[in-house]
């Protein structure tokens, strides 16, 4: 993987490869890279600070040796920048430290490689032609997450098995991978067994089967047992974070590129082909001028592009837009929801490994669709948190109000006293099922995960589909860049795989609800029950504050009908509307939920968002 490292100072470069020199160094995979060049690069770069980068400076694992002064050693036990232990935000990422590891490397000439189809340089170089210099890979995956990243690992199997030579790449926009994934989660392990059938003895953070499965029906004082309507026998409580970040290991393990901290913001086509995908320019201050650290966006080109960003998509959402995915095989309108979640530390009496129960009822009245979970995963934590469909219409009520009252309810509040809150975190869910998946292949790629919103409502479990779905894709770009096939295969393989099976089973799952009335919300007791603030603190959320708010308004009249009274003041005095962009958790549900579909979200600059680890 090309190891990506750089930390704030005033010596940023404006490129990947501002500073790169004419060198270039390839491992027997035949990947290619620019090397630092201490002589000539920045500071950072300096031999007083780093020593000079050559051939014999590299280890066999193909990492540069740790020196005690150097920005090398900033690495985390399990090979991803460990920025935040060093105050290293992630809006002061740049990618002037670019290197390989996993691989012996050995100096050559760069030549061209001329594959099946369009023939691309094998040296991961620039265009120095346009002013957004441009990467060419393969296959181009965004996301990485569980469908992106099982995407990359079996397209590098079936290059092993055929002895094929592919170059794959994901681009992740949170600051490391894991970042941005949050997930209950009871993990079913069906898909993992396939794609990695040793994860035990390789060691996969899967370290806490179900032991017991329980469903209650809330009321305000009580809380009744019903019949368990879940088969979690042979499934784990886990941390979807931390399997990420283990998928990201295997990934690289196997010569997949990762790209933390940059953020897909557009869509790159030929014609009506897509061929890859566009970072955001970094340093663009709120007015729209260029910040002393200006970096342009970067293309990364691929004859296969994959879109694996997880529920709202933003990029997945312009290409069925654009290529009527959805009315190419009739599928409806999703619907979502969404998912707050809090992980707590209690006491070690009350802590029983594998426990697992679902609620409905309270706090959400019975016109409102939702439920909660509680799980109860290793080490003294508890796994808390509410679902709450969006397709509600009183517009008193709060989600994350709703989630405060939960937790004083009398069978959950006394398992919450004494304890501490590790983290906080919020993501919207796929909940239309069978019905609203759309036709997931586009010219030039395809949607995978929960993207394509492979999400199975009735067992409340959508990581297993997502790394299946990812899977099949990585067979079918393989059949088209090596066989000459083309991605339809994706869609006739889903079509026979037990997703799809899964999925119909499931598709009257899903009831709808009405009607509402307004609602009085507890002052937060700060014990068990926060305030956003708070919490928020609790997520990790970061983002460079002078930059413009990804938050768009489509027509920005429109609030002034409605929340002109909200308002703010501007230096002039006059009202103007504010929007709290730094606070976002990336979770969507703005853009799902606003009324009049007027917000757009969009991403920020790449890295920023919440910092989870645990969720």
């Amino acid at each position: 993987m090309l190891r990506l490292r750089s930390f704030s100072s005033k010596f940023k470069p404006r490129s990947i490869s501002s500073h790169s020199t004419h060198y270039t160094c390839s491992t027997t995979h035949d990947f290619s890279t620019h090397l630092c060049n201490s002589t000539t690069n920045p500071p950072f770069c300096h031999p007083q600070i780093n020593p000079p980068i050559t051939p014999n400076l590299f280890t066999p694992s193909g990492f540069p040796p740790k020196h005690p002064n150097s920005i090398y050693s900033l690495q985390s036990p399990n090979g991803y920048p460990f920025f935040h232990k060093f105050n290293l935000h992630t809006n002061q990422i740049s990618l002037n430290h670019v290197f390989l590891d996993g691989h012996s490397l050995n100096w050559k000439k760069v030549g061209k490689f001329n594959g099946n189809g369009i023939g691309f340089s094998r040296v991961r170089s620039f265009c120095s032609e346009s002013d957004r210099e441009s990467i060419n890979y393969d296959v181009v995956i965004v996301g990485a997450g569980p469908a992106g990243l099982s995407a990359a690992i079996r397209l590098k199997q079936l290059c092993r098995e055929k002895d094929v030579d592919l170059s794959v790449c994901v681009v992740e926009k949170g600051a490391e991978v894991g970042a941005h994934i949050l997930s209950g989660n009871v993990f079913e392990p069906r898909a993992l067994d396939e794609l990695l059938p040793q994860w035990k003895q390789e060691g996969a953070p899967i370290d806490v089967p179900v032991s017991s499965d329980k469903f209650w029906l809330l009321t305000k004082d009580r809380a009744i047992s019903l019949p368990c309507p879940f088969d979690n026998k042979g499934n784990y409580v886990i941390s979807l974070s931390q399997l990420a970040r283990w998928l990201g290991e295997k990934a690289e393990e196997l010569g997949v590129e990762i790209y933390p901290g940059f953020a897909a913001s557009e869509i790159l086509y030929d014609d009506e082909k897509v061929i890859g995908i566009a970072t955001n320019d970094m340093g663009i201050a709120k007015d729209g001028s260029r910040r002393d650290n200006f970096q342009c966006g970067v293309e990364l080109k691929g004859r296969i592009t994959l879109l694996g960003e997880g529920c709202r998509g933003s990029l997945s959402e312009k290409i069925m837009k654009k290529y009527n995915l959805r009315a190419k095989v009739q599928g409806q309108h999703q619907t979502y929801a969404l998912g707050i979640k809090e992980v707590w530390e209690i006491d070690s009496s009350k802590h029983e490994p594998g426990h697992v129960l679902h609620t409905l009822g309270w706090p959400l009245d019975n016109k409102t669709y939702g439920g909660s979970f509680l799980y109860h995963t290793k080490d003294r934590q508890v796994s808390l948190g509410l679902v709450v469909a969006l397709n509600y219409h009183n517009p008193f009520l709060n989600p994350y109000e709703e989630f405060q009252k939960l937790k004083q309810h009398p069978a959950i509040k006394p398992l919450l006293e004494g304890a501490t809150v590790l983290q906080y975190g919020a993501r919207t869910l796929n909940e239309g099922g069978f019905q609203s998946i759309p036709y997931p292949v586009f010219p030039g790629g395809a949607i995978i995960g929960c993207s394509a919103g492979f999400l199975n409502v009735r067992k409340i479990k959508g990581t297993h589909t997502a790394m299946k779905s990812g899977m099949l894709a990585a067979e079918a770009a393989f059949s088209v860049l090596h066989e000459g096939l083309n991605m339809e295969t994706y869609w006739n393989n889903l079509k026979n795989s037990w997703i799809w099976e899964e999925l119909y089973r499931a598709r009257n799952y899903r009831p709808e609800a009405r009607l509402h009335s307004p609602i009085q919300y507890p002052k937060p007791d700060g014990v068990v029950s926060f305030d956003v603030p708070t919490s928020l603190y609790r997520s990790n959320t970061n983002h460079e504050h002078d930059q413009p708010a990804h938050l768009q308004l489509r027509d920005s009249n429109i609030p002034e009908l409605v929340n002109l009274p909200k308002y703010v003041a501007d230096d002039k005095g006059q009202l103007k509307l504010q929007i709290n962009a730094q606070n976002c958790l990336h979770c969507k549900a703005c853009d799902i939920k606003d009324p009049k579909q007027n917000i757009e979200w969009t991403v920020p600059e790449g890295g920023g968002g919440p910092g989870y680890s645990i969720m």
